[in-house]
């Protein structure tokens, strides 16, 4: 019972940090995300993944373990905090759905994730396709920049090509947290 007490909290603490809060000062339309959500098939390529994501929010360090499954019609996402299961989602194009444990917080939206994980591994051109008026994004194969009018949003650093190997480094400078995600193995 202990481990699973631990377990949530460590898992509540790792996906609050990552929520879209307003921050003091600001409107909802700064606060708001860029709403991105391209087909499973626009990624242009099949993977299964194995990650371990750290993420870094407030001076504060979190662990998860993540599976991820993309092809032409479906992505799959299962997350794990200490072998348990947390989080699952699947995105078939049109409609997300998602699972979260009981415990976790109403602040922790799978459309988040799903925008962090298509910004980090989509094609840039994709991704311009999608983009809402005033937003841009520049890519020189192991960065990536996101922009909204003049101001810097998120950077993306990449260790390789293809991006879904080696490690990616994910920074929001909106929302102050990153992410660097270790793929552990590429089938």
């Amino acid at each position: 019972m202990l481990v699973k007490i631990v377990t949530l909290g460590v898992v509540t603490l790792l996906l609050v940090s990552c929520t879209t809060t307003p921050h003091v000062g600001e409107s909802p339309a700064q606060s708001s995300r860029l709403g991105l959500r391209l087909a499973p098939a626009d990624l242009g390529a099949e993977i299964a993944l194995q990650q371990h994501l750290t993420v870094e929010r407030h001076g504060r360090t979190d662990q998860l373990d993540v599976a991820l499954e993309v092809d032409a019609t479906d992505l799959n996402l299962v997350g794990l905090a200490l072998g348990q299961r947390v989080l699952t989602m699947h995105y078939d194009g049109k409609e997300l759905t998602s699972w979260r444990h009981v415990m976790l917080p109403s602040q922790v939206k799978a459309e988040d994730v799903l925008e962090d994980l298509q910004l980090t591994f989509w094609p840039v051109d994709a991704i311009r396709r999608a983009l809402p008026s005033g937003w841009r994004i520049e890519d020189n194969d192991l960065q990536r920049a996101l922009y909204k009018d003049d101001e810097l949003i998120c950077l993306i650093h990449y260790s390789t090509m293809p991006r879904w190997s080696g490690t990616v480094q994910l920074e929001n400078l909106r929302f102050k947290y990153a992410i660097t995600i270790q793929i552990q193995s590429n089938n």
